[in-house]
């Protein structure tokens, strides 16, 4: 049966940090603020509670708001930004009304079975971070996702070390720390079901990226 992994929901203090029952440790870094993220239960659009979780109005507060109109053009902007620089990667780009999500198929950000990120994909994470920086007025998901391929618990455990991988590096490059939360979704999220062949499984080991909007409350 699969399990499906509760993150914290409960209100923090803003000094506090939302921590992750698996490791003990900060799912937003040591300045995370507000409430923590909610369950992983669906599908990409209910992993963590948009921009309204404590990033919203951490975000806001230290780089500004957006309102109205503008929302949808400054979306239009990081896409565009995010496609150029991105072009060729092997990165997919998909845009929902004002959310883009970026796909990283993990045979090209990860070897198999580990957590460590390929030296050859990381000039391309180096751009994403480039077009996140350039458009800091967006809150940042990262959940990893593994194929039914070996043990679930340990699948688990690998997707979310994945995604704080790529977390660690974005901050690295000066990705906003109060912008990130992470997640791991193990098994539960495959992209092709069953995944009965390598090619399905390929396709199901991912990590994703969220990006979505920082708007006035």
């Amino acid at each position: 049966m699969k399990r499906v992994l509760v993150l914290a929901t409960s209100v923090l203090a803003l000094t506090a940090c939302a921590t992750d029952p698996l490791t003990g440790g900060s799912i937003w870094g040591n300045t995370g603020r507000g409430a923590a993220i909610g369950a992983i239960v669906g599908g990409i659009g209910g992993v963590f509670a948009g921009g309204n979780d404590g990033r919203n109005a951490a975000v806001g507060a230290a780089v500004g708001a957006l309102a109205g109109a503008g929302i949808g053009r400054y979306m239009d902007g990081q896409e565009e930004d995010m496609k150029r620089r991105t072009m060729a990667s092997g990165i997919g780009l998909q845009r929902v009304g004002d959310t883009i999500e970026l796909v990283m198929p993990a045979d090209i950000t990860f070897s198999q079975g580990s957590a460590s990120l390929s030296p050859g994909f990381m000039p391309w994470l180096d751009k994403v971070a480039e077009s996140l920086n350039q458009y800091p007025q967006t809150t940042i998901d990262i959940v990893g996702h593994a194929s039914t391929e070996g043990a679930e618990d340990a699948n688990l455990q690998l997707s979310l070390n994945r995604a704080n991988a790529v977390r660690a590096y974005l901050q690295g490059k000066g990705v906003l720390s109060q912008r990130m939360a992470t997640g791991g979704a193990g098994e539960l999220q495959p992209l092709i079901y069953p995944d009965n062949t390598e090619a399905q499984r390929s396709q199901n080991r991912r990590v994703q990226v969220v990006l979505r909007p920082v708007t006035q409350s």
